[in-house]
């Protein structure tokens, strides 16, 4: 393990936040996502995770509210992103704000980018790009689900950052990294203990992520039916890819992950209402994790 990717495991520490809603651009909500991110440093949480197709200029003014905190995107597409411009975007960072900004990068979904195409070949070629403009691996993360890509996290990266995916995956990805590399998965939290109202919130959400073929093929490789992958998902995959319930089952659903080989998990809050800020959720979150 190198520097970097050591002081990277240290910074971003055993907990996060993934969230789509920070990653906005409007003007009159910024100030709200600064002071959201500013109490999410305070509640101790070590790292936030843009998601979307997001960019450094959705991590900067964050990373400027805060004084701590990591900021990494999940993802920055590598089809809408150059790699000159993402490893420029990155060292503006790193110079104004050392060790605060780590770039996630994925090859998205064919029905999601334009000119789709052999997506390992062309994560390595941008890889390449990243090196020749002077970035180094350890500050670079790849959101990997297969061996290939997982083995691309390893030895070109400081890591693998899983979406929706379950502990299994996260023990067969543990194994195949090693014990040196970042590996931070994804995961859904539904703050609601009763059963039949909890799976509708998480069904609601999935169903969209269960029109992709990556996560529906690797979901299918662990296991799961093309019945469980249907209808929003059945209630076995719901209750694998999200932690809901009482404060103790929450937790013991994010402490799987740890005992699986995560070093950290991106916890992301799934609510009725996803266009707001869930910040008292992730008040929640933070002291049961305490």
């Amino acid at each position: 393990m190198n520097e970097a990717t050591a002081s990277l495991k240290e910074s971003v520490g055993p907990y996060g936040v993934w969230s789509g809603q920070l990653r906005a651009e409007d003007p009159e909500g910024a100030a709200e996502r600064a002071e959201a991110a500013a109490e999410l440093e305070q509640l101790g949480y070590g790292a936030v995770w843009l998601g979307g197709n997001s960019a450094a200029r959705n991590a900067a003014p964050l990373i400027r509210a805060t004084s701590r905190i990591v900021v990494g995107t999940s993802i920055q597409s590598i089809w809408e992103h150059k790699a000159s411009e993402a490893a420029a975007g990155f060292a503006e960072l790193e110079v104004s704000h050392p060790g605060r900004f780590v770039l996630g990068l994925g090859v998205s979904h064919a029905p999601m980018a334009e000119g789709y195409r052999r997506p390992y070949s062309t994560m390595v070629g941008y890889l390449d790009e990243l090196d020749r403009a002077g970035m180094r691996s350890g500050h670079r993360v790849l959101a990997a689900l297969g061996p290939k890509m997982l083995d691309l996290s390893r030895d070109r990266a400081a890591g693998a950052i899983p979406y929706l995916v379950t502990p299994e995956h996260t023990a067969r990805a543990r194994e195949r990294l090693g014990a040196g590399p970042l590996l931070a998965p994804e995961l859904k939290v539904v703050l609601d203990a009763d059963p039949s109202r909890a799976r509708a919130t998480a069904r609601a959400y999935l169903a969209m992520y269960l029109k992709l073929p990556n996560y529906t093929k690797n979901l299918l490789n662990l296991g799961f039916t093309d019945a469980d992958v249907t209808g929003g998902g059945s209630d076995r995959l719901v209750d694998a890819v999200f932690a809901w319930g009482d404060d103790s089952t929450i937790r013991a659903r994010v402490d799987a992950f740890r005992t699986a080989g995560a070093d950290h998990v991106a916890l992301q809050l799934v609510e009725d209402d996803m266009s707001r800020l869930p910040r008292e959720g992730w008040r929640r979150l933070a002291a049961l994790l305490a």
